[in-house]
């Protein structure tokens, strides 16, 4: 399935469209939601060829290199592109009573406040300075080991990604992976396709899961399979600053 269906002009709504129970129930299932699509083929096309611009980006990072996998990403900077600017303003109060429901079961404060810029300038006031918002690119051979998105105790417990391709057309194999680690048993695993336009929300770093105490924090970590021909491109949103 791709984003060539007709979708509302504005991206909030189509956000605001989204089955937002649903998405809950299955983030406190598995730790990720599939989305519908909130972009277009045009859009995502746009954010794709916005890769080679270097001067929309404050930094490269060689996956490679760093020992994170194969394959390259880029951090933009916080003049945002008007569609990452859009989505990350309208999915932030979608995401916030979410956030904050695991709050309170994990007896952890929810200080997020309500407006995304009052948060964002509560993580500058703390540090974290450098926007973390990612455009990503894979070729045949890439992969991106599994990690956490942490940057400072500044944390939001949700984020985003798009797949911006189509998979089995502009590229094969590249699932998105989540590892979820069970208290006293092995590792749960899931492998998600990301049809092109379309969102997943999963979890930064942990999610309640019932305990004998009430709730306790299951941590989980994400990553990319093998990308076995073509390009992947996907676009991160993350909602504290780095």
């Amino acid at each position: 399935m791709t984003a060539d269906i007709p979708l509302p002009p504005l991206r909030a709504a189509r956000i605001a469209a989204q089955d937002w129970p649903a998405l809950a129930a299955d983030l406190d299932d598995y730790g990720h939601a599939l989305m519908g699509p909130l972009l277009t083929a045009g859009e995502c096309r746009t954010l794709v060829n916005l890769y080679d611009q270097q001067d929309r980006f404050r930094s490269t990072i060689d996956m490679a290199r760093h020992r994170f996998g194969s394959g390259q990403y880029r951090y933009f900077t916080h003049d945002l592109p008007e569609i990452v600017a859009d989505l990350r303003a309208a999915l932030y109060p979608k995401l916030l009573p979410i956030a904050q429901d695991w709050a309170a079961r994990l007896r952890k404060p929810g200080t997020w406040p309500e407006r995304l810029d009052d948060w964002i300038a509560q993580c500058h006031a703390a540090g974290q300075q450098k926007s973390a918002q990612i455009l990503l690119r894979y070729g045949p051979g890439d992969w991106n080991a599994l990690h956490r998105d942490l940057f400072g105790d500044m944390i939001f417990p949700l984020q985003v990604v798009i797949g911006l391709d189509i998979p089995d057309v502009d590229y094969t194999g590249g699932e998105f992976l989540m590892v979820e680690q069970r208290p006293r048993a092995q590792s749960r695993g899931s492998a998600l396709r990301l049809p092109q336009g379309h969102g997943l929300v999963f979890t930064t770093r942990d999610r309640p899961i019932p305990s004998a105490r009430g709730w306790s924090a299951a941590p989980m970590r994400h990553g990319v399979s093998l990308v076995r021909s073509g390009h992947r491109h996907a676009l991160g949103l993350v909602f504290h600053d780095a």
